[in-house]
């Protein structure tokens, strides 16, 4: 079993990885035996535990410096074979912005660069025999409607989409693609939320496990998608939310 899950060999990019949800599992696909880069717009992570991956500063804006990166990479080790698009921004709705430059901004960062992202990496994976896997790092958000955020909740929905749409068009290159669609998360985008007692416990009784998830919650998941042992997955909404979406009212 250790086997069909092992990343030993394998050359990762991901996304996000300087904090939360991208720096976890960046070091979780190093635990699981692959070279990973993660990538991020900071000058070095921002998260306090140790890091095991190599990084480099990219915003994934800049598709000319996504892909050069992903050709030194490429030229480096002879392959890449696993991206995970975990970098996303939300920004509520407020007074003091226009909601038209960020619903813009927020789409092109959460759907636009992530799409970028994806057709440079097919063109590296699509010179391996094995192909590859990508994951698109998607929300509860993709299923059903938040208030007060409508950027974030179409850049979600829209990723849900694309994410199967590219299955598709990829598939015949042997890459798959997926989605883990996570829920409340403790992350710094989140920071807000967890720290206002109404708000985090709105938000945990409404999950089924009663609590908020962590980061390293979602790495299984990435390993999974990413291994042998999804081999015949792709196209799916992996969704790792202590059951937020499946839960009715409370009792």
């Amino acid at each position: 079993m250790s086997d069909i899950f092992s990343l030993k060999g394998k050359v990762a990019i991901v996304t996000g990885g300087s904090s939360g949800i991208g720096f976890a599992i960046a070091n979780g696909l190093v635990d699981a035996g692959a070279t990973v880069f993660g990538l991020g717009r900071s000058d070095a992570p921002k998260e306090k535990t140790v890091k095991k991956f190599s990084y480099r500063k990219c915003n994934i804006l800049d598709s000319n410096l996504f892909e050069k990166i992903c050709n030194n990479i490429f030229q480096d080790f002879g392959s890449l074979d696993i991206l995970i698009n975990a970098a996303g921004i939300s920004i509520p709705n407020s007074l003091n912005v226009d909601p038209l430059e960020v619903f813009n901004n927020t789409l092109s960062i959460n759907l636009t660069a992530t799409y970028s992202n994806c057709e440079i990496v097919k063109n590296y994976m699509s010179q391996s025999d094995n192909g590859g896997a990508i994951i698109n790092i998607t929300s509860i958000a993709s299923f059903i409607g938040f208030p007060n955020n409508p950027g974030y909740v179409a850049s979600k929905g829209g990723l849900m989409m694309l994410t199967k749409a590219l299955a598709v068009d990829y598939s015949s290159k042997k890459i798959r693609v997926n989605n883990i669609a996570p829920g409340y998360i403790k992350t710094s985008m989140t920071e807000k939320s967890y720290s206002n007692q109404k708000s985090y416990l709105i938000r945990k009784n409404h999950t089924i496990l009663d609590r908020w998830g962590a980061p390293d919650d979602l790495v299984g998941a990435a390993v999974f998608l990413s291994s042998a042992a999804s081999n015949y997955v792709t196209g799916i909404d992996l969704v790792i939310d202590g059951g937020w979406v499946a839960k009715g009212i409370n009792s």
